[in-house]
């Protein structure tokens, strides 16, 4: 329960971030920084005891790395949704409800869906290499290189598709009224397919790493 409760913990913090600094009165174009430093600082908080994924993206990639048991799976990837859920509705309560735009795709929905699966692949394939890899153990940067790549990837991808790399963002941002309900699925598609491919990629490159059994709590990421 307590790998849960920290998963949340993190999510909530994450999604309440990127809502306080998005909507106006926000950060404007600074939000991106804020949102990769509360990533930061969430996971060196809470990655001793969960692994600090705070995205369900990041748990589907861990999990096929074999760093996360099977039956943590959907708890933790219910506790990451309800955070992001729950955070959204604060924002706007702390807002007063303030009218939000949802963002469109006129172009279509290949360029977002290309740029949240390039987001998100990134951001997982640097969880498993910073956190997970072997070569890497017992680092103290782990939680600065995630943050780092959330907030590079915000700003060259979020214009494009508003840069979630999160399914648990992409559910606090729909609920925000940040996205709408129809385009959830193009968020959705795109990150869960760049964390598989990131899992992919590194059981590729990292062999030895595979060889070991999956522990429990996972390590960081």
């Amino acid at each position: 329960m307590r790998k849960y409760l920290v998963e949340f913990i993190g999510t909530f913090f994450l999604v309440l971030t990127v809502g306080n600094t998005v909507i106006a009165p926000g950060a404007g174009p600074l939000a991106p920084i804020a949102i990769g430093a509360i990533l930061m600082v969430m996971i060196f908080a809470g990655g001793h005891v969960s692994g600090g994924h705070f995205n369900p993206a990041v748990t589907l990639a861990v999990w096929m790395r074999g760093k996360c048991p099977t039956s943590d799976v959907p708890p933790y990837v219910l506790a990451q949704v309800a955070g992001g859920i729950i955070a959204a509705f604060l924002v706007l309560f702390m807002k007063g409800n303030p009218e939000v735009t949802a963002m469109t795709f006129p172009n279509g929905a290949v360029i977002p869906l290309l740029a949240e699966f390039l987001g998100t692949f990134a951001l997982a394939f640097v969880v498993l290499n910073a956190a997970t890899a072997k070569a890497n153990s017992n680092n103290s940067f782990y939680g600065l290189a995630i943050g780092f790549t959330v907030l590079a990837c915000a700003f060259s991808l979020g214009g494009y598709s508003g840069g979630a790399f999160n399914p648990a963002v992409a559910a606090g941002i729909t609920t925000m009224g940040l996205n709408s309900v129809g385009n959830l699925w193009i968020h959705l598609l795109g990150e869960l397919a760049g964390g598989a491919l990131a899992a992919v990629v590194f059981r590729y490159v990292s062999p030895d790493d595979i060889q070991e059994s999956v522990v429990s709590p996972p390590e960081r990421g």
